[in-house]
């Protein structure tokens, strides 16, 4: 009897302790209570609210619990999609003198340092407390043409002169969303969806780093280089035009996962990022479409053509290399792929420089060499004609 008695006593603590750390054990001050709670599953954070279907009014009460004394907190409603562009945040945090500031702000980007402005729907009796290592924001939200399951979004992150800083990009972090059910409480997480959609942007990122920010200067390397050592002259073009007709290809693909991004993610643009990339999709075409139609070296049109190639590829060059570091401060990856991909111009352009000075080297002798030929041919060593100045072919010289 003593073994089934001990095993109910430990059940009965542990439903006590679990009880105790739920919202709804939550004790708010000043005798405020919510009908509806729900603990979320990420940043040691809760939501409780009160729902008014007829009025589509909802006051709400968010926790976050931690060592929060320099770091702010917010919740979102984003009616418009998943995720944090586009979502309306209340954002609180404890201000260096100690005063708490509670304020509306919407996310337009990922690039957001949370500025004050309205939302897309009322917001009313906004406050915020801190004690006792938690932040609670209170407010009443007017969700007029928003549905009863809303998508909601929830985050922390550093304050640094007052003012807040990005949050990590890591873990917990980048999983704490989801939908909510505002009549029947149902919390769920779109941890598949975000993975989804973060591995099609990291797809899109690397074919076009791939593409237009590394095969494009190769093949420019071996247009302008190759050709000067004359072993390879046969090849160089080949090798010119496979590296830029890869990088095409390659870039072909991530523009269309760019189009597909864009296309699920309404009211998000990067218009800089998209009017660049354009630029280099028509650009590059008609680059590709010049190899085909490139006149012979005799023709008198060649040498128009090399300065039309010329410019629009170092063009294409340039802006693929601006619109690549646009990417990376819109994806936002480790510090790691950005340096890696430094690096890789720098070594890009080392080479470069080596194959300059000795183009220049090679350039310069054959000149040399040229010139003293054509001496000896005006006036060479053997008079007018190749005889001496007696008109007398000399002998013996092989």
């Amino acid at each position: 009897m003593s073994k089934p008695f001990l095993i109910l006593c430990v059940l009965f603590t542990l439903f006590l302790t679990s009880y105790a750390q739920s919202c709804a054990s939550h004790k708010f001050p000043s005798n405020q209570l919510f009908s509806s709670c729900n603990d979320l599953p990420h940043l040691n954070s809760s939501l409780h609210w009160n729902y008014d279907q007829s009025s589509k009014t909802v006051k709400i009460a968010y926790r976050h619990t931690g060592d929060l004394s320099s770091r702010w907190v917010a919740w979102a409603v984003n009616p418009t999609g998943q995720g944090m562009v586009g979502a309306q945040a209340l954002v609180a945090f404890q201000r260096s003198d100690g005063s708490m500031r509670a304020y509306t702000s919407p996310i337009t980007s990922y690039q957001t340092q949370l500025q004050e402005g309205d939302l897309s729907f009322p917001v009313s009796d906004l406050t915020a407390t801190y004690s006792r290592d938690e932040i609670v924001i209170f407010a009443t939200l007017k969700l007029d043409n928003v549905s009863s399951t809303l998508n909601q979004v929830w985050q922390d992150g550093p304050v640094s002169g007052d003012v807040p800083a990005m949050h990590q990009l890591t873990g917990s972090s980048v999983q704490s969303m989801g939908t909510l059910n505002l009549l029947s409480g149902v919390t769920e997480t779109t941890k598949g969806a975000l993975n989804s959609n973060i591995k099609k942007k990291n797809i899109h990122g690397l074919l076009n780093a791939i593409s237009w920010g590394i095969l494009l200067p190769v093949g420019a390397v071996f247009a302008r280089y190759l050709k000067v050592f004359p072993s390879a002259d046969p090849a160089w073009f080949y090798l010119h035009a496979t590296c830029q007709t890869s990088a095409y290809v390659i870039g072909v693909a991530g523009v269309a996962t760019g189009i597909r991004l864009g296309n699920k993610s309404p009211g998000i643009q990067y218009t800089a990022h998209r009017i660049i990339g354009i630029v280099i999709f028509c650009l590059a075409t008609l680059q590709v479409t010049a190899l085909l139609l490139r006149p012979k070296r005799d023709h008198k049109y060649r040498f128009y053509w090399n300065v039309y190639h010329h410019v629009i590829g170092y063009s294409v060059i340039v802006l693929s290399i601006v619109n690549i570091f646009k990417g990376f401060d819109i994806l936002n990856p480790e510090e790691m792929w950005k340096r890696i991909y430094v690096g890789i111009l720098i070594g890009l352009a080392f080479v470069v420089a080596i194959l300059e000075v000795y183009t220049w080297i090679v350039v310069v002798k054959r000149n040399k060499s040229e010139s003293r030929s054509n001496e000896k041919m005006s006036n060479g060593t053997y008079g007018y004609d190749g005889y001496d100045g007696y008109a007398t072919r000399r002998q013996g010289i092989v």
